[in-house]
């Protein structure tokens, strides 16, 4: 019978290369493939490991990218012992520009799959900018709306939902990750998220 490797010893000097970038964010296999792979090679003691500190190792190995959630996220988990840990993956609370232009990113990624685009998404600014402006006021003022755009696309990034393309500052790629934030329940019903949206983006005079 061949030899495996102990997974309860063998790799625990490399743990803390693969969960510190966990910690921080997600690992995309586009971004870090050498990082992903050893995540792949290591996941059953990465699950473990973060398990004790109530965390849960979220992968997908289809779209290619892996993530840290606190095991309550889902309300599942009701002892005691649980609600006294420590959170250390921070919820989010998002501001409506940034809401908005999430579901409308992961709305452009689900026409994109369904087209047969293939797996990398990659946007202009300018694109971007079109796909928020039909949300606002008509005349609505062009150097600031890029500027505010240019603001939600650095936040987004910080969440680990694009990155800038290197050397085309106003290119973006879509991570794929966005899908497991912004599910299809919730893609579903984004005829109505988006009358909602109209509705508070109007001026409070031009509201019914």
């Amino acid at each position: 019978m061949p030899t495996t490797m102990d997974e309860t010893t063998a790799p625990l000097p490399q743990l803390p290369m693969v969960v510190l970038p966990l910690l921080k964010g997600v690992i995309d296999r586009e971004i870090d493939p050498r990082l992903w792979a050893q995540l792949l090679t290591l996941q059953a003691a990465v699950g473990d490991f973060v398990a004790v500190l109530g965390l849960e190792l979220m992968v997908d190995e289809a779209e290619g990218y892996a993530f840290l959630r606190s095991r309550d996220d889902d309300g599942d988990d009701d002892s005691e012992a649980a609600a006294k840990l420590p959170r250390l993956v921070a919820r989010r609370q998002l501001s409506f520009p940034i809401s908005l232009l999430l579901a409308l990113l992961r709305k452009k990624l689900a026409e994109h799959d369904a087209a047969g685009g293939g797996t990398r998404l990659i946007l202009s600014r300018d694109e971007v900018v079109e796909m928020i402006r039909v949300f606002l006021p008509e005349g609505s003022n062009e150097v600031r709306l890029i500027d505010q755009v240019e603001t939600y696309i650095n936040q987004i990034a910080k969440m680990g939902f694009l990155r800038r393309l290197r050397g085309q500052e106003q290119m973006i790629e879509l991570h794929r990750i966005i899908k497991a934030f912004v599910d299809a329940q919730w893609l579903a019903e984004f005829d109505q998220r988006l009358s909602e949206y109209r509705a508070r983006l109007q001026p409070e005079g031009a509201r019914p």
